[in-house]
């Protein structure tokens, strides 16, 4: 079994995307733990609404090749638009943060919600 701790976003109707995204979760994964979601002001394209995010831990037996495909699959089917720029608005974002213990996305180490959502979780 692996534990992961994955990190949440969202700017576009996030209160109702992040409520369907861990019901998502919670039918596919075993959910141990959810942090506190954040208000953070947007980085990078500036003119967009804030962002609200957190994280989760979740046991799975996935590799985390197959993981990181399902999390797009997921944002997929709840409509994530992947022709806007990188850091533009999205109604979801999961992003693998922590791979059994080990940190394994270098945003974590440039911003502090990530930081204190991973802390809140261990």
């Amino acid at each position: 079994m692996n534990e992961v701790i994955i990190g949440i976003g969202s700017n576009l109707d996030a209160e109702n995307n992040i409520r369907r995204v861990l019901e998502i979760l919670t039918e596919k994964f075993e959910l141990l733990k959810v942090s506190e979601f954040v208000i953070t002001k947007p980085i990078g394209i500036t003119e967009q609404p804030d962002f609200t995010n957190g994280a989760v831990k979740i046991r799975t037996t996935e590799n985390q090749n197959n993981l990181e495909q399902l999390l797009k699959q997921i944002e997929d089917q709840m409509g994530r638009d992947r022709s806007v720029p990188k850091f533009g608005p999205r109604c979801i974002d999961l992003d693998i943060v922590v791979w059994n213990g080990e940190i394994v996305d270098a945003d974590y180490y440039t911003r502090d919600f990530l930081q204190k959502s991973v802390q809140e979780i261990i």
